[in-house]
C-alpha cells in the first residue's frame, strides 16, 4: 500500500486553481470555457499544461500500443485532468478517468465538474507498478 501522496505540490496547485475558478466564474459555463480558464490559471503559476494532448493506450495483454486517448488537460506530462460542466457527476465520467489511468503510463488523474453544486473534484490514482504491460521507460 502506498503511503506517500503522489505529486503533492502539483496537486495542491491544481486543486487551488479549480476552487478559485469556480468561486470567480460560477457553475454556468461550458466545459471548453473551464478548460481554457484552468489552462490559463495553471500556466500563470508556471505549470506546464497541454490541452487535449493525445496519450497512448496500451494492450494489457501484450503492451502493444492500441490507440490513444485525449484528456482535456495534461499537466507536467504526469497528471491527467478530465473536465465536465454538468449539474450531476456521472459514474461514467469517473470510469473514463480510471480507464485512462489503467491503460496509459499516467498514474494520477483528476475529474473536475464545474457545473455541480458544490464543485466536484475527485482524485484518482492507478500506479504504474500495477501495469506490467507498460514498456520500460528510458
Amino acid at each position: 500500500m502506498h503511503t506517500k501522496i503522489i505529486y503533492k505540490e502539483l496537486s495542491y496547485i491544481i486543486q487551488g486553481c479549480a476552487f478559485d475558478l469556480r468561486k470567480r466564474y460560477g457553475a454556468s459555463h461550458k466545459e471548453s470555457v473551464y478548460a481554457n480558464l484552468l489552462l490559463e490559471s495553471l500556466t500563470s503559476k508556471k505549470v506546464n499544461v497541454v490541452k487535449e494532448k493525445r496519450i497512448l493506450v496500451y494492450s494489457q495483454a501484450t503492451g502493444a500500443v492500441m490507440g490513444w486517448y485525449q484528456p482535456d488537460l495534461v499537466v507536467e506530462e504526469i497528471i491527467l485532468i478530465e473536465l465536465k460542466a454538468t449539474t450531476h457527476p456521472l459514474k461514467r465520467d469517473a470510469d473514463q478517468v480510471i480507464d485512462y489511468l489503467k491503460n496509459s503510463r499516467f498514474e494520477l488523474g483528476y475529474l473536475i465538474n464545474f457545473g455541480s453544486y458544490p464543485l466536484y473534484l475527485k482524485r484518482f490514482i492507478f500506479t504504474n507498478d500495477r501495469k506490467p504491460f507498460l514498456p520500460a521507460r528510458s
